[in-house]
């Protein structure tokens, strides 16, 4: 015969896709409805949305974030200083996001959760993607960084320095490697449709501290849109599991609060860890009544069984 191995309890995840400014104090409501351990944000808040920052930095619930490409839309770009609203020699909302979220912003960091017994590590903060180092000023102003080569030694040296054996990433954009369809979690899905569009520096990172003997049950992302651009036929493929044991989520479900007939609904990917790994994940829909009103199961371990001596 043979018996199911049994485990302690799991420990409960919440990934936040892009927000997009669709954050709500019914959010916090429904995190603790839901009987979160841990809540990760993956960026793109908004178009450098300081109030938006400003109430999740106040959310009282364990949690880590990396900012995304619209969170510097005003400041990375020659375009986007072009468009800025504010006066910026007077004014900084990239660092007052920066600012707001302290420790909990992970990115080029890490953050430590004695109480899980895990480490997060974040990438490279506000990344737009692709294998081309843009917005050089940007990166070299803000984080003194020149280079792809310099940004995966930022990133390992976070991991290098976590106080735990298992470490989950966390990114805006996610790494090279899942795939260069454009349906893939980081496949390119406008003209020219088709290519990998992950960051090389954070596929290096993962490869260098896993080298180093740390555990990476999961990395998680966002930035690519589980609706594709080209096509309405099928979505984006949120999952890929690596075979050093590895669970790729892409978490940017857009948009993240919809109005379905009478009911208001938020959607947030919840990870189940247990034994060092990532057992299931899945795509819930939270009701205005702060009920679960759908679950998609996007992965499920395979059952591990252990035969009697």
């Amino acid at each position: 015969m043979t018996s199911q191995i049994k485990h302690a309890q799991p420990i409960k995840i919440a990934v936040v896709g892009d927000v997009h400014d669709q954050w709500e104090a019914d959010d916090g409501i429904a995190l603790e409805q839901l009987d979160i351990d841990l809540v990760l944000f993956v960026g793109d808040f908004g178009n450098e949305s300081v109030d938006v920052v400003r109430t999740i930095a106040a959310l009282d619930i364990p949690k880590a974030a990396v900012f995304g490409n619209h969170d510097a839309w005003y400041s990375a770009t020659e375009w986007g200083r072009k468009q800025c609203p504010y006066n910026r020699e007077q004014e900084d909302w990239v660092q007052q996001q920066i600012d707001l979220l302290g420790e909990t912003h992970v990115g080029y960091g890490k953050l430590d959760f004695p109480k899980l017994k895990l480490t997060v590590v974040g990438s490279r903060p506000f990344t737009w993607g692709g294998e081309v180092w843009k917005n050089a000023d940007f990166y070299q102003e803000r984080f003194g960084v020149k280079n792809f080569a310099e940004s995966t030694d930022r990133m390992v040296a976070a991991a290098k320095s976590a106080a735990y054996k298992t470490v989950i990433f966390l990114g805006h954009n996610g790494p090279v490697g899942l795939g260069d369809r454009p349906e893939d979690p980081c496949g390119k899905d406008w003209q020219p449709i088709g290519g990998d569009y992950g960051d090389p520096d954070f596929s290096e990172a993962i490869a260098q501290t896993r080298a180093v003997g740390k555990t990476i049950p999961l990395v998680t992302f966002g930035h690519m849109h589980h609706k594709l651009r080209h096509t309405s036929k099928h979505l984006r493929t949120p999952i890929y599991a690596s075979q050093e044991g590895t669970v790729y989520l892409n978490a940017a479900s857009v948009p993240r609060i919809v109005q379905t007939g009478s009911d208001h609904r938020r959607n947030f990917s919840i990870v189940s860890l247990q034994a060092g790994g990532v057992s299931q994940i899945s795509l819930v829909w939270v009701g205005k009544d702060f009920t679960v009103a759908s679950e998609q199961i996007l992965y499920q371990q395979p059952s591990q069984v252990v035969q009697p001596a």
